[in-house]
């Protein structure tokens, strides 16, 4: 026990390292603008007066997204996902995978569930003890199940998920304005460098390094930062680009998405003016999300199931239709009926060979 204590100590402690870094980096870079540069090297009060003003304000909004990422804990499932004990008992106590599955879908009848395993099989975590939400997934570093899980960033030390990905968001496009007005600002005075036009101290050196490392992780904040304005613009998740969420008509990565403005509104809020503030806005309790792939024409599915008898086996789950929280119906205002192209009922994913109602109970 002594040993693998004293192991997780050491990973939990070389975790921090590049957050560390991080904050190394942007500690220099602090000194480096503020006394090197504006200290030493411009002359001019009034260009240092401008240049100190809106450095302060990006840092400043820099600083907190990225505390607030780092320490927001990770959102887990509420108690109702949790079995009962009963059925967590008999649950391992059943050695056979069919009727684990049917204790599970006794347990997850009355939850707003949408999406199973490819294997059309309840989404149950082991090491939690619960039934997994929509877009939930386990943190193997965090060691919980974390909602609307994106990712594990080690830049953060911490999951990136419901709770705090508007933060991220938020951190990447502070720390790309950031890293964005130094090297432009300092442009200039590294062409100067290059001339021999600046004094021969120490602080040129600074100014050298400081446009180097600016850019750099200008370029390298910028393609993520585009990334995840995509995802968020698609309502996806990193791990459902990749994943696929499984509904009960088959995988669909478009699955949860409302519509460009209306996933926008479902991370960043209803109120703009909080929108570039962190504070947390996003809509939802994390564990139940809107979709438009819930509801099947029966008797689409009755001709499907009797051109498809190896699949029908798989589809006759039951899935919950729970009423949308407060929150999530606001995302439905404008139209009761969400659908993607025009008439209220249209076939999508044809690869599919099923009929899909693409609706919305508000």
């Amino acid at each position: 026990m002594a040993p693998s204590h004293v192991l997780k100590c050491c990973q939990k402690v070389l975790a921090w390292v590049p957050v560390v870094f991080i904050a190394l980096v942007v500690a220099w870079s602090y000194y480096a603008y503020v006394v090197e540069l504006c200290v030493f090297i411009i002359s001019s009060t009034a260009e240092k007066a401008v240049y100190l003003v809106i450095f302060h304000l990006l840092f400043f909004m820099f600083i907190w997204s990225y505390w607030k990422t780092i320490f927001t804990p990770p959102a887990s499932p509420s108690k109702e996902f949790c079995l009962s004990k009963a059925d967590k008992e008999q649950y391992e106590k059943e050695e056979r995978p069919e009727y684990q599955q049917e204790i599970l879908r006794r347990a997850a009848k009355d939850l707003p569930i949408y999406t199973t395993t490819a294997s059309r099989a309840i989404r149950y975590c082991d090491r939690c003890q619960l039934i997994k939400p929509d877009r939930c997934h386990h943190c193997s570093a965090c060691d919980i199940c974390v909602l609307k899980m994106d990712h594990h960033c080690p830049w953060v030390n911490n999951c990136v998920g419901f709770s705090n990905y508007k933060f991220f968001l938020l951190f990447l496009m502070y720390s790309l304005l950031y890293c964005l007005f130094v090297a432009a600002t300092v442009l200039q005075y590294f062409i100067k460098f290059w001339t021999n036009e600046l004094p021969d101290t120490h602080a040129k050196f600074h100014v050298l390094f400081l446009f180097f490392v600016a850019a750099m992780f200008f370029i390298s904040i910028l393609s993520l930062f585009s990334y995840h304005c995509w995802l968020v613009g698609k309502n996806r998740s990193t791990i459902e680009t990749f994943r696929a969420p499984m509904f009960r008509n088959g995988p669909d990565k478009n699955g949860f998405s409302l519509g460009c403005s209306k996933n926008l509104r479902e991370v960043f809020g209803d109120e703009k003016k909080y929108w570039l503030i962190p504070v947390f806005t996003s809509l939802g309790d994390g564990c139940n999300f809107p979709t438009r792939l819930v509801i099947m024409d029966p008797e689409q599915l009755a001709v499907s199931s009797q051109n498809e008898p190896a699949k029908s086996s798989g589809s006759n789950q039951s899935f919950p239709t729970r009423p949308l929280s407060e929150s999530q119906n606001r995302l439905l205002t404008s139209d009761s009926q969400w659908v993607e192209s025009g008439p209220e009922e249209e076939n999508v994913k044809s690869g599919a060979k099923k009929h899909i109602i693409v609706s919305l109970e508000s």
